[in-house]
């Protein structure tokens, strides 16, 4: 099953159940990880503020076209994470409550709902969205995160405006704030849904072991790229 491996990145051109089912249990200590979900496309296209940003919402189509339900993959991640390990889901409003839900229904316990404030946002008919979710959560018996006295519930990181590698690319700086906050050197992080590689590229920078799966050829390549070019 291994696509590719530089020292401690293991990135993975597969199916994540595939690969979950021959990681081993109890062995992972953080799941960072945007998913797929169902997107909102919004709204009718005949207001005076009806523009949308149509070629990021085209190729989220393309790319929901085949999700897999939450509890399947939920379950193969509770059993590889390790007691006393965090776990961080990206979602939008559709999917916060439903998300939330399966999560605690594997076996998770919900420390908190963290928001990203980005400086740039899309149009919409409802208020503007300059802000993305993600679901903190925790297996087994609770630990502290390591930046107690710093860290916020909504945080402000400089989203990524113009040319992106993947359509939901995230900042690097806010995986990495994730992922100092929930490992020490030389953990293991998880992202299941691995996207362009972002997840990959702050456990890089921050000296942690990574784990990518990403079933989707194209950005796979960009992620293989992305991580092996990051400098240690």
């Amino acid at each position: 099953l291994l696509t590719y491996k530089l020292n401690r990145m293991k990135l993975y051109k597969r199916d994540c159940l595939e690969v979950m089912k021959k990681i081993e249990s109890n062995s992972v200590d953080c799941l960072i990880t945007d998913p797929p979900y169902a997107v909102i496309t919004g709204g009718k296209n005949n207001g005076k503020n009806h523009k949308r940003p149509k070629g990021i919402l085209n190729e989220n189509s393309e790319l929901m076209g085949n999700i897999p339900p939450f509890n399947d993959w939920l379950k193969e991640v509770y059993r590889v994470m390790k007691n006393k390990s965090h776990g961080y889901c990206m979602t939008n409003t559709k999917n916060l409550i439903k998300m939330s839900q399966e999560i605690e229904n594997v076996g998770f316990k919900i420390h908190n709902f963290l928001v990203w404030q980005k400086n740039n946002c899309t149009p919409s008919q409802y208020y503007m969205k300059n802000c993305e979710y993600t679901i903190f959560f925790r297996k087994g018996n609770a630990k502290y995160i390591n930046d107690i006295g710093g860290s916020k519930t909504v945080h402000s990181f400089n989203n990524i405006i113009g040319n992106k590698e993947h359509p939901t690319q995230k900042p690097v700086n806010l995986m990495e704030f994730y992922v100092r906050n929930s490992t020490n050197e030389n953990e293991i992080v998880l992202d299941p849904f691995m996207g362009s590689g972002t997840t990959g590229v702050a456990a890089k920078q921050t000296n942690r072991n990574f784990i990518g799966i990403e079933q989707d050829e194209k950005y796979f390549n960009i992620a293989t790229e992305r991580i092996n070019g990051t400098l240690f």
